[in-house]
């Protein structure tokens, strides 16, 4: 289904974009002069199309909504209007759910080649509803180096109606292939204005005005953060677990047991989001294999799979870390952004709360602890963060964390 606004109107891709011009007009402009190469109303694509995108800007600043839009922009069949939102085509795109689109969401910690093989043989393949093949790879800067070097020709020498988009924080080397980068046009998706966030929210989720504004206020913009904080209560919780911390400190040994607390939340939230997951897909693979059948060849081929489950239990293990990884790293996010607000507090700062309706704790902390003494805070956070992402353990990180904190605001 597609999405529709409160007053019943389905919103166009130029309403979608509405809040990046720069975005919007670019996006269109493309989808028009690729209806008309693809109608034979133009003899080449010109100037404003290519077969190749990189659309880059920070998390949460909606590369992923720019990507589904530009997709539906491409395949819209309305006759007057290049993403109209309204014809069937452009309905199914942005449900995620059209024949011609192939949405690759990554869910380990990289995009491995085996993946991008596969991605190669999809985009070889003509559309079989709509006038463009459009592959859409988030998270492009996961892709390993041979996955980036298996795409690279399909990328170079691209089939005549297949659109590939990718997306990555940034075009960086360390972001994304220069290789791959030299072959795309490049995209920047900035953050949307809070307001924009606020409406979306209302239109996609049916969240109340004043739940939408904390949710694109507290998630710093992060359109995907927003709609989890509006709609699943664990992230909820996660949150406040995480800004109850602050205030733990103060009672010696309690933060350390809140924070244990904590993470056995996240052990239990990624437990229960990947045990059916990975049953299915236990299931699946074991199936291919012949497990269930009758015959030699069967047992056979079982006896040789051990393979194939090994590096399948190797996948589910790593989307599980990562899936832990971005729990904790999320809330990490959100107590820096609490330290940040004491610290604005403190020094008379005109700026806006990341967390309102944790001005208490905020105006708490900015009370007990010296600007310097926040500012070591905001430090120790930082620091467990960048732990995280080289394998320290989390209890360690975070309890190190901790330690560091207390010393900064002086509990003995």
């Amino acid at each position: 289904m597609a999405r529709v606004n409160r007053v019943g109107e389905v919103n166009s891709v130029a309403e979608r974009l509405s809040d990046t011009p720069t975005v919007r007009d670019t996006v269109l402009g493309a989808a028009t002069a690729a209806r008309a190469f693809a109608r034979g109303e133009a003899a080449d694509l010109g100037s404003a199309m290519a077969h190749a995108w990189i659309l880059t800007g920070p998390p949460g600043s909606g590369r992923s909504v720019a990507a589904l839009a530009f997709a539906a922009a491409l395949q819209c069949s309305d006759p007057g209007e290049v993403g109209c939102g309204r014809c069937q085509d452009c309905r199914d795109v942005l449900a995620d759910a059209h024949t011609d689109v192939l949405h690759i969401v990554p869910a380990g910690l990289s995009i491995g080649i085996e993946e991008m093989r596969d991605m190669r043989s999809e985009a070889s393949k003509l559309p079989t509803v709509a006038d463009w093949r459009v592959i859409i790879i988030e998270d492009a800067d996961r892709l390993t180096g041979p996955a980036a070097d298996a795409i690279l020709k399909v990328v170079e020498e691209p089939p005549e109606r297949t659109v590939i988009l990718m997306c990555a924080p940034s075009i960086d080397p360390e972001d994304f292939s220069p290789t791959l980068r030299s072959r795309c046009r490049h995209l920047y998706v900035p953050y949307p204005s809070v307001d924009k966030i606020v409406a979306l929210l209302i239109d996609d989720t049916g969240a109340s005005p004043a739940d939408a504004r904390l949710a694109a206020v507290a998630s710093g913009r992060h359109i995907g953060r927003a709609r989890r904080l509006v709609t699943d209560p664990e992230a909820q919780k996660r949150r406040a677990s995480a800004l109850n911390l602050a205030e733990m400190v103060f009672h010696r040994d309690e933060a350390f047991k809140a924070a244990t607390a904590f993470l056995k939340s996240v052990d239990k939230q990624v437990k229960e989001m990947s045990d059916d997951e990975d049953a299915t897909e236990l299931a699946t693979l074991e199936r291919s294999l012949g497990k269930g059948g009758r015959g030699k060849g069967t047992q056979k081929a079982m006896d040789g799979s051990a393979g194939a489950l090994s590096e399948l239990e190797k996948a589910q293990k790593t989307r599980r870390n990562r899936r832990k990884r971005d729990f904790i790293d999320l809330a990490l996010v959100d107590l820096a952004g609490l330290y940040r607000d004491a610290l604005m507090l403190s020094t008379g700062a005109d700026v806006g709360l990341t967390h309102p309706d944790f001005e208490g704790l905020a105006r708490e902390l900015a009370d007990k602890v010296s600007e310097p003494g926040l500012v070591e805070c905001l430090d120790a956070v930082t620091t467990a963060r960048e732990h995280i992402t080289v394998n320290v353990t989390p209890t360690i990180a975070i309890d190190g964390m901790l330690g560091r904190i207390r010393l900064a605001s002086q509990v003995s």
